[in-house]
């Protein structure tokens, strides 16, 4: 898998993170990373939390959220949701897509699978949490991945 998607509600918090996060780890790997979101305005900056977890970890990341749409379902090979309900409502308008779409925990193998929580809105400390959540969860994706790619 190459092309991965990060998708969450107004693609401002959360999937920003996790594709900035994801694409920090895998840097000259053979990954593309995009984000959208389900219910996104595009063009909108990641949210001023969200940056400044980033820029805690040391990751500049100059993002303007998209509305997910038919071309970013067919442009990826892997969709990770961050909630249930982000992947559900995927798979009502995009039905093609069912073999692609997972919500993030779930395909990198997280047990108690749960949903990762918005943190719009909260102060620093939930961006701090949801980014923790978040890479936790993209260290184990990385591992299946990098399993997977040396089985074939």
């Amino acid at each position: 898998m190459k092309r991965i998607l990060f998708v969450c509600t107004g693609n401002t918090c959360r999937s920003p993170m996790a594709e900035a996060m994801f694409r920090a780890k895998t840097a000259g790997q053979e990954f593309e990373v995009r984000s959208a979101g389900v219910a996104a305005y595009a063009g909108q900056p990641a949210s001023a939390h969200a940056q400044a977890v980033l820029a805690e970890r040391g990751i500049s990341h100059a993002h303007e959220s998209s509305q997910l749409d038919e071309a970013l379902i067919e442009w990826s090979d892997l969709i990770l949701t961050m909630t249930n309900n982000h992947k559900h409502a995927i798979l009502t308008f995009f039905p093609a897509a069912a073999d692609k779409v997972h919500t993030l925990q779930e395909f990198a193998g997280v047990e108690g699978l749960r949903d990762i929580a918005d943190p719009f809105g909260g102060a620093l400390e939930d961006y701090r949490r949801c980014a923790e959540e978040i890479e936790e969860s993209l260290d184990r994706l990385l591992e299946r991945l990098m399993e997977v790619r040396f089985r074939k």
